[in-house]
């Protein structure tokens, strides 16, 4: 397994697995434009992991300056049980670390089983039952 930085040429065979993988949801904030803004915010952040060549999983990452943010930790079903989600999971919360970010939140979907047990299951990770999230999509 290796594990490198997304790159923009990525966006199409990640948004393949995104669409095949249950409990993910593509937003238009997938789309290639925002992908790429993203990518640029967070330079080095997002990693995906490749088995012989082949892209196995994937996790988009990126902070606020404050705190960081997970989204998408994926690994693709014929490589599932390998530990490619943690790996991909602690390389990125090093490399945040690395920027000055120790807080890193990840927003899962409720009918999500296999992706809430996997967080359940994260030693240091806890549910947040004392809040609840509100979103827009602003004004642009």
């Amino acid at each position: 397994m290796t594990i490198r930085p997304i790159t923009l040429s990525d966006h199409a065979a990640l948004l393949v697995l995104w669409r095949r993988t249950p409990g993910i949801c593509v937003r238009p904030e997938d789309a290639l434009q925002p992908f790429s803004a993203y990518l640029a915010r967070n330079p080095g952040l997002s990693l995906l992991a490749e088995v012989d060549g082949q892209l196995a999983a994937c996790v988009l990452a990126g902070h606020d300056g404050r705190r960081g943010y997970l989204q998408h930790l994926v690994v693709d079903l014929p490589w599932q049980g390998r530990g490619l989600a943690q790996a991909l999971l602690d390389e990125a919360l090093r490399r945040l670390a690395e920027q000055g970010i120790c807080k890193t939140h990840v927003f899962v979907l409720r009918d999500a089983p296999q992706a809430l047990s996997f967080w359940l299951a994260q030693e240091g990770w806890s549910m947040r039952e004392e809040i609840e999230v509100f979103s827009t999509r602003g004004m642009a």
